[in-house]
C-alpha cells in the first residue's frame, strides 16, 4: 500500500489501524495511546456543559484473546511508524495489563526496547468490601531502539530524606540537589484523577487529566517533536501537545470524539485539519445508532436531551428556540411516530417540533399535515439529506461586528441616573428580603 507524505495538525475520523497503514514509517517521535480498556462496559455520558448525552462503547464479546489480537495489530502499526529513536506509552488498568504486557514485549524486541511500567495512582470513589482499591493504572513505557530522548523529572525530596541529610548529603556521603529534588520514579502518586467538579473535565469516560499528558510529552519528546495518539477520545494528548509546542496527529474512530477535539482545539488557537468525518447519506447510514443522534444533533447545533430513557422521543432541543427534535436511523419513518411524537410535544406544553430520518411515508406526511390543521401544531419532517455534505466553516461572531456602536471601553460608558430617594428600599425592605431568600434556601446553595 502506498505510503502518503506525514501531516501533522490533523485529526482523522477513522478506524486507526486502516489509516495507519497509509503512514509512512519510521516518522513520528512519540507514540501515547490509551485504548479502550476491556472493562465490558457502555458509557452514557453526561457532557459537562450542556447535560447532553453522549454514547461511548468499551464493550468485547469475543473475551480478552480477541481483544490482544485487536490491540496487536494497531501496536504492530504503531511500531512501525516510529521513528528508530521513538518511544512508546501504552495506558491501561487491571482488566487486561497482563496480556497487553507480554504482547508489547513481543512486538517490541524485549532487550533493551522495555523502560518502565509506570503506576499512576489516584483516589476518589469505587471501592469493594471484598478486595483492596483498585486504585492505579498502568503505562508501559517502550523505546523502538537503543537510543531515545529522555528529559529526567524531578520530584521534591521526602521530609524523612532531608531529616536524614540536613547538610544536603545522604547517610553515604552521596550528595543530593534540594532545589532541583529526587529524581522521578516510576510510581506518580501525585497526580489525581479528574473530579467531577474539575474545571477541565468534559465529561468523557476515561479522560485524564493534562497534568498526566504534560508530564509524558515533557518527559520524552523535544519542542518540534511529532506526537501521535491513535485513541484520542476528548483529545487531551494532542491539546497537550499543541500547548507545549509539538506537533501532533490525532485519531479516533468516533465523529462525537472528532467533534469535541475540535471545539477544544480551536480554544487554543490551533489549526485543525479534519479528515475521514460523515459527509454523505451513506457514511451516516454506517454510523451507530447514538454517533449519528450525535452527529444530526451537532450538525443542527443543537443540544441532546439530558437524559436518554423516559425521553418520550424527545432526543433533543433546537438551537435558540429550545424546540424537540426526535432522530431516526430509518427510511419510511411512519405514521405511528409522527403520532407518538405529536403526544411528545404537547406533554412539553409546545407547539412544534423537528423529526429527522432518512425518509418518510405519505402515511407521515398526512398524519404532519393533519395535527397542523386540528391542533395547530407543526411537526416538520426532515429528511437527512438536507444535512449532509460538507459543514459550513465555523465562525464566531464578535460584539463589534454584531453592535458596531459598542462602546470599546467601560469607562466609554455613561453614568447611569441616580435612583430617586422615594423608590430605594429601607432597611425593613432589605431585612425581608434577606430573610426570604433565607427561607426559599436561596443563600444556602439549595
Amino acid at each position: 500500500m502506498a505510503k502518503s507524505a506525514l501531516r501533522t495538525g490533523v485529526i482523522y475520523c477513522d478506524d486507526n489501524l486502516a489509516r495507519l497503514a497509509h503512514l509512512p514509517g519510521d516518522s513520528v517521535d512519540l507514540v501515547y495511546l490509551d485504548p479502550p480498556f476491556f472493562s465490558n462496559r457502555h458509557y452514557e455520558v453526561i457532557w459537562g456543559d450542556e447535560a447532553e448525552i453522549r454514547s461511548f462503547e468499551d464493550r468485547w464479546t469475543g473475551g480478552i484473546n480477541v481483544y490482544i489480537n485487536w490491540m496487536r495489530d494497531r501496536v504492530i502499526e504503531l511500531h512501525r511508524v516510529l521513528k528508530p529513536t521513538g518511544v512508546m506509552f501504552l495506558h491501561c488498568d487491571w482488566h487486561a495489563s497482563h496480556y497487553i504486557k507480554v504482547m508489547l514485549d513481543n512486538v517490541f524486541d524485549r532487550r533493551g526496547s522495555f523502560l518502565n511500567e509506570i503506576a499512576w495512582c489516584y483516589r476518589g470513589g469505587g471501592v469493594s468490601e471484598r478486595y483492596f482499591a483498585r486504585k492505579h493504572d498502568s503505562i508501559f513505557f517502550y523505546a523502538k531502539g537503543k537510543t531515545h530522548y529522555f528529559n529526567p523529572q524531578y520530584v521534591p525530596y521526602s521530609d524523612w530524606s532531608v531529616r536524614k541529610s540536613p547538610k544536603g548529603r545522604r547517610p553515604n556521603r552521596t550528595p543530593i540537589d534540594l532545589e532541583r529534588g529526587a529524581h522521578m520514579p516510576d510510581w506518580w502518586t501525585d497526580l489525581n484523577a479528574l473530579q467531577t467538579w474539575s474545571p477541565e473535565r468534559l465529561g468523557y469516560p476515561t479522560q485524564k487529566p493534562e497534568a498526566l499528558l504534560e508530564r509524558i510529552i515533557t518527559a520524552a519528546s523535544k519542542k518540534g517533536a511529532i506526537v501521535l495518539d491513535p485513541f484520542c477520545g476528548c483529545g487531551t494528548a494532542i491539546a497537550v501537545a499543541e500547548r507545549l509546542g509539538r506537533q501532533w496527529i490525532g485519531m479516533d474512530i468516533s465523529p462525537t470524539a472528532v467533534g469535541i477535539m475540535q471545539r477544544r482545539l480551536e480554544k487554543l488557537g490551533a489549526r485543525i485539519d479534519l479528515h475521514g468525518l460523515p459527509v454523505t447519506v451513506d457514511d451516516l447510514r454506517a454510523l451507530k445508532p447514538f454517533e449519528f443522534q450525535n452527529w444530526v444533533i451537532q450538525r443542527v447545533d443543537g443540544t441532546h436531551a439530558p437524559r436518554k430513557t423516559g425521553d418520550m422521543g424527545i432526543d433533543g432541543y433546537s438551537f435558540m428556540e429550545r424546540l424537540p427534535i426526535q432522530v431516526k436511523q430509518s427510511e419510511a419513518v411512519g405514521r405511528n411516530v409522527v403520532d407518538n411524537f405529536e403526544t411528545a410535544i404537547e406533554r412539553a406544553g409546545l407547539d412544534k417540533g423537528y423529526i429527522i430520518a432518512f425518509s418518510f411515508t405519505k402515511g407521515a406526511r398526512e398524519e404532519a399535515a393533519r395535527v397542523k390543521i386540528a391542533k395547530g401544531l407543526t411537526i416538520e419532517l426532515v429528511d437527512v439529506e438536507r444535512l449532509a455534505g460538507k459543514p459550513a466553516a465555523r465562525r464566531y461572531p464578535q460584539l463589534e461586528d454584531l453592535f458596531p456602536a459598542l462602546p470599546k471601553s467601560f469607562f466609554d460608558l455613561p453614568l447611569p441616573e441616580p435612583r430617586p430617594k422615594a423608590s430605594r428600599p429601607t432597611m425593613q425592605d432589605l431585612l425581608r428580603s434577606s430573610r426570604t431568600r433565607q427561607l426559599a434556601g436561596v443563600d444556602s446553595g439549595k
